[in-house]
């Protein structure tokens, strides 16, 4: 049976510590993808109403640029914000290839902020969030079904689920 968002919203964090230590890294995605926040102590009864406030609010994906960069999605209007550098390399949690996404050359805001992801599902991302080199939260991205309506961020030219 496949993983569904829903289902990561449910697991508890010792769960989602022994899912990203036993999924590959997968590949760099391409384009824009949709975000969820999961609070650190998953699982309980919180977990989905913040994850749909922080969504509705705050974070809403991230926009990835063939180049080896990304932009984080922002606010209900998807501002395209906080770059990154996106290469594989070994994940902070066991030394093994994971997709990082490592703010500390080109943002201001989120320098000392470190996200590293694994596909543990086709098209579906399990993210973990480091704070100077501390756990504190996860987030999923998935590539966006076909046919979505979308539109076409300013700033980058790439295609924002709309």
């Amino acid at each position: 049976m496949a993983l569904t968002e829903t289902d990561l919203l449910k697991m508890g964090d010792a769960g989602l510590v022994e899912l990203f230590r036993t999924s590959p890294p997968g590949d760099i995605p391409q384009g824009p993808l949709e975000g969820t926040g999961i609070i650190r102590w998953g699982g309980s009864w919180a977990a989905q109403p913040l994850a749909w406030l922080v969504r509705m609010t705050l974070w809403r994906g991230k926009v990835f640029d063939p180049e080896g960069y990304l932009s984080n999605r922002m606010t209900a209007f998807d501002l395209l914000a906080i770059v990154a550098q996106v290469y594989t390399g070994p994940s902070l949690m066991d030394e093994q290839d994971c997709i990082v996404i490592d703010y500390s050359k080109l943002s201001l805001v989120a320098r000392g902020v470190r996200d590293e992801m694994r596909e543990v599902e086709p098209g579906l991302y399990l993210g973990v969030v480091w704070l100077l080199g501390t756990r504190v939260g996860w987030f999923t991205l998935r590539v966006p079904e076909r046919g979505a309506g979308t539109v076409r961020a300013k700033a980058t030219g790439a295609e924002v689920p709309g």
